[in-house]
């Protein structure tokens, strides 16, 4: 059985606009490059042909990927302040001398940089089910540092 995906709403509607995108204009586009390369004669050494191919063959694999994500993925609800660390939930730690914010979202919307960590990480799985005020060891690649949970949104 596959593991559930979580994502936001606001994920979800990026998947399906990038699905939308993919069937009624690159995967089109493809077609017609297709065609035109077919015209010039000789597949075999038709390099044009070949690159059309490989990428109708790519866009045919993401529009499959979206399909399943979009049909299998739960969507992320607010925590509505529950005072436990959950996916969707947006906590203020803080790590050493540093203070941070991280918003805990399914693997396929991470982006460290941003602040969004899976609810798959290290740090992420670390949080989940915690309170306010606990402190919490979380693996990093040069040992455990310990983080205080200040706030959760």
């Amino acid at each position: 059985m596959t593991p559930t995906t979580y994502i936001t709403q606001n994920g979800l509607e990026k998947l399906k606009d990038e699905l939308e995108y993919l069937k009624k204009a690159k995967m089109p586009e493809v077609i017609e490059r297709i065609a035109r390369a077919r015209e010039l004669g000789d597949l075999s050494e038709n390099a044009e042909y070949q690159d059309a191919k490989d990428e109708q063959g790519f866009i045919a694999g993401r529009i499959a990927e979206l399909e399943h994500l979009i049909n299998k993925s739960e969507i992320i609800k607010e925590n509505g302040g529950r005072g436990v660390v959950s996916i969707g939930c947006t906590i203020k730690v803080m790590c050493g001398p540093s203070q941070q914010e991280y918003t805990i979202v399914g693997s396929n919307e991470a982006d460290p940089a941003k602040g969004l960590i899976s609810n798959e990480s290290p740090i992420g799985r670390a949080f989940l089910g915690r309170k306010r005020g606990e402190k919490v060891m979380v693996k990093i690649p040069k040992g455990e540092m310990e983080c205080e949970i200040l706030d959760i949104k």
